[in-house]
């Protein structure tokens, strides 16, 4: 049975949280005398000189809205990274607890464990890119403190079978973290609908990619109230500035805007998809699921250089396991989607196939 005390750090657990000024006032006021901030102002036309609402209330209950969870089950971070790292900081023992990461997939859930000094263990995806079940139950013991899933996933592009999620949160007593970063441009529906059935579930998703905020950096954690007050304990302060909030909250009155580029982004997925399969330097283009394309090349490495000198930059993914000689691509506009095609078809003329 999951007992989140239980896996909680001793340190963390007893842990006293810091209590900054603006957690202390609640309330309206005029004169705030509080903080020790610059009480003339600031040098820039919207004044920056208040310390931000360190809960972040009027953000989270603009997603509460959107995402149909109550705001005490939301967490922001200062990106995703630093959910990553809040996770790590409130459950493993350094060098004693482990994590279970399955690769390929993102690279901040290994570095942060290293940062951590969490042991890592690690369960290869299938050749299909799904999870290796059998693997997975064998790895767990009883210092597995988190297992990380992303889906869809990165580099891959495919989201991970619900049903092998699914099995994970009903016999795993640690947290399962399912990153959902790329779930707007998926055909799967989001876990977060799933927080009231699992308490060990944490979902993870972002402002970064569908949402176009990447410059911001705002992360979010969706789970129970009793894991996100822990995080809450953990994290600085004032972790997401005035300025991420006022405008993040701006964007997100635009749904409408938001929707229309997730339909184009899938659109021209799809269309690029099928100009990359016509190409000879291409061996094979993997199902997607999220914003960009994972292809497999004649050589990843020359074609990557080779683009770079065109002033196009995709990201070489070769010596990442099971993903030899494979580019990945980030869905572009129709006229960035087509100069790239362009690209890769003279580079079939001008230097021929690389072995």
């Amino acid at each position: 049975m999951f007992d989140l005390n239980k896996l909680l750090r001793n340190n963390i657990r007893q842990l006293v949280p810091y209590s900054s000024a603006r957690d202390e006032f609640k309330g309206e006021a005029r004169i705030f005398l509080d903080a020790n901030e610059n009480s003339f102002g600031s040098p820039l036309p919207t004044d920056y000189n208040r310390y931000p609402d360190p809960m972040q209330w009027k953000l989270k209950y603009k997603l509460a809205d959107i995402k149909g969870v109550p705001p005490q089950h939301i967490f922001i971070g200062n990106g995703s990274d630093e959910v990553i790292d809040v996770l790590y900081r409130a459950l493993c023992n350094p060098g004693v607890d482990n994590v279970i990461l399955c690769p390929p997939t993102y690279g901040m859930y290994e570095v942060s464990a290293h940062i951590n000094d969490v042991v890592i263990r690690q369960v290869s995806l299938t050749e299909d890119f799904q999870l290796d079940m059998p693997a997975l139950q064998q790895a767990i013991d009883e210092h597995t403190k988190l297992i990380f899933v992303c889906s869809p996933n990165n580099p891959t592009a495919n989201s991970i079978n619900r049903e092998d999620i699914e099995v994970l949160l009903n016999s795993f007593e640690g947290i399962l973290v399912v990153d959902e970063a790329y779930i707007n441009f998926a055909r799967q529906k989001t876990f977060i609908q799933e927080l009231t059935e699992y308490p060990n579930l944490v979902v993870m998703q972002t402002l970064s990619k569908a949402w176009g905020l990447a410059a911001l950096r705002v992360g979010m954690a969706f789970a129970s109230e009793e894991i996100i007050q822990v995080m809450n304990k953990i994290k600085p302060p004032y972790n997401i500035s005035q300025a991420a909030q006022e405008l993040a909250l701006q964007a997100l009155e635009n749904i409408a805007q938001v929707n229309e580029w997730i339909r184009e982004t899938v659109i021209e997925r799809d269309k690029l998809a099928a100009s990359l399969e016509k190409l000879p330097l291409v061996v094979k283009v993997y199902p997607s699921d999220a914003n960009f394309i994972l292809a497999k090349t004649i050589d990843a490495k020359a074609i990557y250089q080779y683009l770079v000198t065109l002033g196009i930059v995709v990201r070489d993914r070769s010596r990442v396991e099971l993903c030899a000689g494979c580019l990945r691509i980030t869905v572009g506009t129709p006229e960035e989607n087509e100069k790239l095609i362009a690209a890769l078809a003279d580079y079939k003329i001008e230097v021929g196939s690389i072995k």
